[in-house]
């Protein structure tokens, strides 16, 4: 906080640990997110569809960064992209439980 114009994710020791997509229980309904699970933090995304159509353009073409999984590539391929829903959650303030699936 001490320095806004940092960005978060680049730090080059920063690991990406594993990255995928979870449904969300929100009070009143669900929500499709994608998490990001970096060696010290969780970073939680909304993901957004774009309702435009690129006019028949071949979207194969848009430039994906490599090291992303084939399932985000795919989607930011067909317009869509994520975007930052909370702070990130630092890992040693994070508690997991199991639960029972609904």
């Amino acid at each position: 906080r001490e320095n806004r114009s940092e960005n978060i994710l680049s730090s080059p020791n920063r690991l990406l640990l594993h990255e995928g997509k979870l449904m969300l229980a929100e009070s009143t309904r669900f929500l499709d997110v994608y998490l990001f699970l970096f060696d010290d933090f969780l970073l939680i995304t909304k993901i957004k569809r774009n309702k435009k159509k690129y006019g028949g353009s071949d979207t194969s073409l848009i430039p994906v960064c490599p090291s992303l999984t084939p399932e985000l590539q795919s989607f930011i391929r067909e317009g869509g992209f994520c975007t930052v829903l909370d702070q990130p959650i630092p890992l040693d303030r994070l508690i997991l439980k199991n639960v029972e699936p609904v």
